[in-house]
Formats: structure tokens, C-alpha cells, sequence
């Protein structure tokens, strides 16, 4: 492999974690589902998942319309191997619902495997470990205001 194949790699796989945030946040569920091999598992802190399937529909249902949320990966450590990569990035992410009054907002490290396709790099498993996780009831904040574009 040549420095210059290292480095597309390496941005690959960048720009598949950037649009893995991205869909989520803008809750494009099938760019999302594509994010990933259809047998990728997840485990956000011990809420896992056995496949891709199963991952998007339970994003699909628990993060509607009503639910902001901002994921930030940033400081990416992705090491590559072949045909197969793992990257552990640092996350900052909130979780707004105006309708359940309610706000999160945490940091973890995201622990990725990823593994090259015939249509370039897909997540084979995805997963974090909290740092620490800060919850806030809106009630609590008289002057909160919440404003999206839809």
C-alpha cells in the first residue's frame, strides 16, 4: 500500500463517520442505513443492536421529529489493516425534546470497525463508552428556547 493509498483511505473512512453524524442528525435513515454492512452490530453503552436493521428502525422510532439531536466526532484515531480499519473518535453530542421537556448532553469515545466494500468503506460495528452523560429537565431553564427549521 502507498502513502498516497494510506491517505485516501483514511479520508474515506473520515468522510463515512461525517456522514454517519450527518444522517442521524437529519434523520436520513436509508443514507444512514448505507453507512453501514447489513450485519454491523452497535453498542452505545449497553444499548446494542445485532445488526444494521435493527439499529435503524430503533433510531427511526425514538428519534422523530420532535427530537433535536448534534452529534460532534472529532480527534480521529483510524488505523488501517487491508481490507479492514478501526477508528476511535471523540464525541460530543446532545439530545433536545421540547416535547418531553427534556435535554441531554454527554461525551464518549466511539470505538469503530470498518471494513472496505466494493462500494468503498462501510462501519461493521459501531459503539461508545460514555465519559459522562448530563441530563436537564427544560422546566428547570425559564429562559430555554428551542428554534429548528422545520
Amino acid at each position: 500500500m502507498t502513502e498516497n493509498d494510506r491517505a485516501d483511505d483514511l479520508e474515506q473512512i473520515r468522510q463515512l463517520k461525517y456522514r454517519y453524524l450527518r444522517t442521524l442528525d437529519t434523520k436520513e435513515w436509508e443514507e444512514f442505513a448505507d453507512c453501514f454492512v447489513p450485519d454491523a452490530t452497535a453498542d452505545y453503552a449497553g444499548l446494542a443492536f445485532p445488526d444494521r436493521d435493527a439499529l435503524v428502525e430503533f433510531m427511526r422510532a425514538n428519534l422523530g421529529p420532535d427530537m433535536v439531536t448534534m452529534h460532534h466526532c472529532h480527534h480521529p484515531e483510524i488505523e488501517v489493516d487491508g481490507d479492514t480499519a478501526t477508528g476511535r473518535w471523540y464525541l460530543h453530542d446532545q439530545v433536545i425534546s421540547a416535547e418531553l421537556r427534556f435535554r441531554l448532553e454527554g461525551a464518549a469515545f466511539y470505538e469503530d470497525r470498518y471494513v472496505r466494500t466494493p462500494v468503498g468503506w462501510r462501519v461493521s460495528h459501531t459503539g461508545y463508552q460514555r465519559t459522562f452523560e448530563a441530563t436537564y429537565q427544560l422546566d428547570d431553564m425559564p429562559g430555554f428556547t428551542l428554534k429548528t427549521p422545520g
